[in-house]
Parts: structure tokens; sequence; C-alpha cells
């Protein structure tokens, strides 16, 4: 099978805010962000742009991947699935913690990159202050010590965007990308989701090969008759070639981003494929404890498979020295009864991550007092869990020595009713403290502090060095000598 020259594909990495999915926006002429929640690309999304270099119209996949923290491995995901990398740094703040990680990826990944220094329009943008940034942490460009290409961009006024198309064209060119046109198709899943009318679907990234209707897609143990194909603006296809994006529906389960895909002619050859993938063990019912902690059981349900990704990691981050969190039962799509009944069963919380719930969940949800948190932002699902967590904690009562005081005398006793002269050693000693009494370390019986006087007036509180009267009640035998500490029990 012969190679032809394919278009590259572009991930886009960088820092949360640094203007990657602004720049997209301007490359392809749409508004992606004003569709995410919070203004924060969640997804890792592929689109197909054409730009004009040397003469020629030349085809460019892109895929934009999350400069949220909390993504970070769909943004190493995306690394591995391109073949060059833009890596954006704001010119107004110059390199940042998820500006190294998202190089630490294309590093690791083996791609070439090319730097975009971006919101060179703003007022405070200063791309030398930024390029200086670069060498600073390891990121050598040219003319700084290194060979990595830059430009400098403006998402507002298209400003070195041609120049940056151009820089990723040549860079394609010395990578000298190549592929089969034909033959079974061959790729990666980016991303897999539950759609209300077409079912299960994934986007894919095209390799190797020529996917055509008629045929089957196999990722993993997933399914799909390739019946129909979409590009990424939705319109209908009858073959995909490689580097193109393209949405298939229809799989018999949902396929996990990041996994291989082959196509093959006919359904028992998927089917014979499928088999070979290893079943996982089916879950285990969590224990209420775990290692002596107490367990907080979730049930999450989230948009798409990346998005569980970043759940997994934020909660992963979540930590408790009388807590610990288990997902009990995670998958794609609104929450149903099944899923309420589940919580129901294991007294587990549900995580509903943009998706909703259907209504015979939500009654029964009602009806058996099972809570459902729904969230658009990570940031506020981790603030809540984070409280959830806290409420779940067992409740530690302990015991806080708050004064110390020395028997001086003995003057009576009536009952348990003790009246002492002591001196002041430390602390706090207040009207109404528990007493514990020790006798040469031992301790004895204990007790409660009922008066304290000081020149026979009486007082409320002695904590400064001195001698003074006091009423202790308690069943010891307190002689001169014995030491009085006064105790709270403190929770936490």
């Amino acid at each position: 099978m012969a190679l032809a020259p394919r278009p590259p594909i572009v991930a886009v990495m960088g820092h949360i805010d640094h203007g990657k999915s602004s720049l997209l926006d301007y490359i392809r002429k749409s508004q992606v962000t004003a569709g995410e929640a919070g203004g924060i690309t969640q997804h890792v999304s592929a689109y197909e742009v054409m730009h004009e270099h040397e003469g020629t119209a030349r085809g460019i996949t892109f895929l934009d991947t999350p400069g949220h923290e909390a993504f970070r491995a769909l943004r190493a995901r995306g690394a591995l699935a391109a073949d060059i990398a833009i890596l954006v740094i704001a010119a107004e703040e110059g390199v940042k913690p998820q500006t190294l990680e998202a190089y630490t990826a294309i590093t690791e990944a083996n791609i070439p990159v090319v730097v975009a220094f971006t919101k060179i329009d703003k007022n405070n943008a200063d791309i030398e202050r930024a390029k200086m940034s670069t060498v600073e942490h390891g990121i050598y460009i040219e003319g700084l010590g290194g060979s990595i290409p830059y430009v400098g961009v403006s998402s507002k006024s298209g400003e070195g965007v041609p120049e940056l198309l151009d820089l990723v064209l040549l860079t394609a060119d010395l990578a000298e990308l190549t592929a089969r046109n034909d033959g079974d198709a061959e790729g990666f899943v980016l991303e897999s989701s539950q759609e209300p009318k077409q079912g299960m679907s994934a986007t894919l990234i095209i390799k190797n090969g020529m996917l055509a209707t008629g045929s089957f897609v196999v990722a993993g143990r997933a399914i799909a008759p390739v019946r129909f194909i979409e590009n990424f603006a939705g319109e209908r296809l009858t073959e995909a070639l490689p580097s193109q994006p393209v949405r298939i529906s229809g799989f018999s389960e949902l396929p996990g981003a990041g996994t291989p895909f082959i196509a093959v002619a006919t359904k028992k050859e998927a089917e014979k494929l499928a088999a070979l993938t290893d079943t996982p063990p089916p879950p285990v019912r969590e224990p209420v404890s775990v290692d002596g902690k107490v367990v907080l059981p979730l049930i999450v349900k989230a948009d798409v498979s990346g998005s569980l990704d970043g759940i997994r990691h934020e909660i992963q981050k979540i930590s408790h020295d009388r807590v610990t969190i288990k997902i009990i039962s995670e998958g794609i799509g609104a929450v149903t009864e099944g899923d309420v009944k589940s919580a129901l069963a294991s007294s587990a919380i549900v995580i509903a991550f943009t998706v909703g719930i259907e209504t015979s969940a939500r009654d029964y949800a009602e009806r058996n007092a099972v809570a459902i948190e729904s969230f658009s932002i990570i940031y506020d699902m981790k603030d809540r869990i984070e409280a959830l967590v806290s409420a779940r904690a067992p409740r530690i009562t302990e015991e806080v020595v708050t004064g110390e005081a020395k028997v001086l005398k003995a003057f009576s006793v009536n009952g348990n009713k003790h009246v002492l002269g002591a001196t002041w050693i430390s602390g706090s000693l207040c009207v109404g403290d528990m007493v514990r009494v020790e006798r040469r370390g031992i301790p004895l019986e204990r007790g409660r502090l009922t008066n304290l006087q000081v020149a026979r007036s009486d007082v409320q509180e002695i904590k400064m060095e001195g001698e003074f009267g006091l009423q202790v009640e308690t069943k010891a035998e307190v002689s001169a000598g014995d030491t009085l500490y006064t105790v709270r029990m403190i929770e936490s």
C-alpha cells in the first residue's frame, strides 16, 4: 500500500486562560468557548481548517486540549494523538505551571512544537519578557539558545495567525507526514459520549487508511456499524481519510477516550476482535470503612469520558485523615433510576456533571431521600465534595489540659466537696472545668471545679501566678502535694 502526504494533526496546549480556545475561535471563525461552562474548555475537540501556504490550500486538523490542571490526562492524550503541538503562552504572563506540564507532555510524546505568544494586543503584553520566561524554564526558542520557532499572535485582530499556520505547515513538511489512504482505517478515540438521539457516539482521529460507510469500527470491546460518518461540522460523509476527525454513532458500549480503533469489513470480524479484549472484573461493593476510615461512596455521571478523567483527578486530590472517597460507579449520560437505586443500596451520593436527570430518577431520589448533586464547573464540584467529606467525617473528642495547679493544703471535706488551698502553675483554671487529680503522676478520681477565691473574693478564673482557694467536687481524697489539672473535651 502506497504512502501519501497527509495533513498534520496539531494539539493546542498551554496554561488555563492563555488564549488557546480564542486562538482556535479566530482560526475557524466560531465561538466555542461561549458554549463551555465558565468559559473553560473541558473536552478534547477536533476541527479541520484550510490555510493557503505558498499558493496551495492545505488542511490542518486542530485538537483543542483543556488547559485546566484537572484535565492533565486529556492534555497528554491530545499530545499522543498529534503530530505537532502549539504551545500557547500569554505575552502578558509568560510561562505558568500548566505551561510546563503541557511542555512535558509534548516532549514525552516526542513531537515538534511551535510557541505562540498570545494576547500581544493587550496593554500589559510584554513579549520580550515572555520570551525570557521560556528560557528561564528550559523552553529554548529560536534566537535564545534553541531551535523552537515562535510567533506573536492576537486572537482579536488576527495579527500573526497566518504566520503561525505557515510555521505549522513548514514543521509538518520537515516531519514528512505520510499515511496510506486505502485499507482498513486505524486511529484513536478522542472522545465518547451518550447522545439523546444517536446513542453511544465517539469522535475518532484517523491515522491510517480509509474509513467508509458499511464497515465496522472496533475500539476495545466496543463495536459500531458505520452507517454514517459526520465530520467536525456535522456534515455527512461516505468516507474519511487520514488526519480527519469524524463522529461515529451506534457503539455497543462507550469506548474509552484514547483507545485505539480499527475498521473491519464485517460484523463477524469486529466481534472476533472485540472478544480478544480482556473483560474487567465486576465491581466490588465498597465497605463502610477502609483502613479505619469512613468511606464516602460516589456514583458519578458525566457528559463525556474526558470529564470523567477530570473528575477522577480532582477527587484524587481530596484527602482527609478520617474519610476516604470511593467512586463505586461511573458512566456517561443522564442520571437514571438505576443509578439512584444503586446509590440507595450503597448510601452513595450521585454526582451529575453537565448531564440531566431522568424524571423517573428524580422522582425515585425524592421518594427515597437520595442526594443528587449537579455541577457544570469542576471547581464547584470539588468544593462541594470537600464539604461532603468534612460532613461525613466522624467527630473526634480529645481531652485538652487547660490549666495546672499544685495543692498546698486541704482545709475541709464535706461529702465530695473539698476546700483546698493551691498555687497556680500554668494555663487557666475556670469555675465549671473538669478536674483531673494526680498524685505523684498517678491519676485519681476526676471531679469538677465549683468555686475559686482570691483574697476571700469569688472569681471565675485563675490564670496568673499566685495562691488561691478553691472547691472541688470529687470522690478522691485530695491531699497537699497533689496536682490538679483542669481539662476540657474538644471535638474536631
